[in-house]
């Protein structure tokens, strides 16, 4: 199974359809992160790989955190959640992040961003 979704919403909880997949924690990173893509795979042993592009809208470097929370067929935590890690972001750029479930149970996810702390 291979998905592409584009232009992902930055809203402070999960809204209906692909936008539900990315989750601003915070409303200064709901204005300064947004999701520009993102790519799921399911591995041959049937874990899923998760790519997501996250993008600086704002016109100075920004650094946050960003995690994924892997979730079962009826949207569940499967107790898989990555810990954060750290991007810097420069002006306007963007960065890919790869997450990968420890087990084949999930079937769904939410990628969360917030401000590094």
């Amino acid at each position: 199974m291979l998905a592409f979704v584009a232009g992902c919403a930055t809203s402070g909880g999960p809204a209906p359809g692909p936008n539900a997949k990315f989750r601003a924690l915070g409303g200064l990173v709901a204005g300064a992160v947004s999701c520009s893509a993102v790519k799921e795979t399911k591995q041959a042993d049937g874990r899923l790989e998760v790519r997501a592009n996250v993008h600086n809208r704002q016109g100075k470097r920004i650094q946050v955190q960003v995690n994924c929370v892997f979730k079962d067929e009826q949207g569940f935590s499967t107790g898989d959640e990555t810990p954060f890690q750290s991007l810097i972001l420069d002006e306007y750029g963007t960065q890919t992040v790869t997450f990968t479930s420890l087990n084949n149970k999930a079937r769904d996810y939410t990628i969360q961003v917030r401000l590094q702390r």
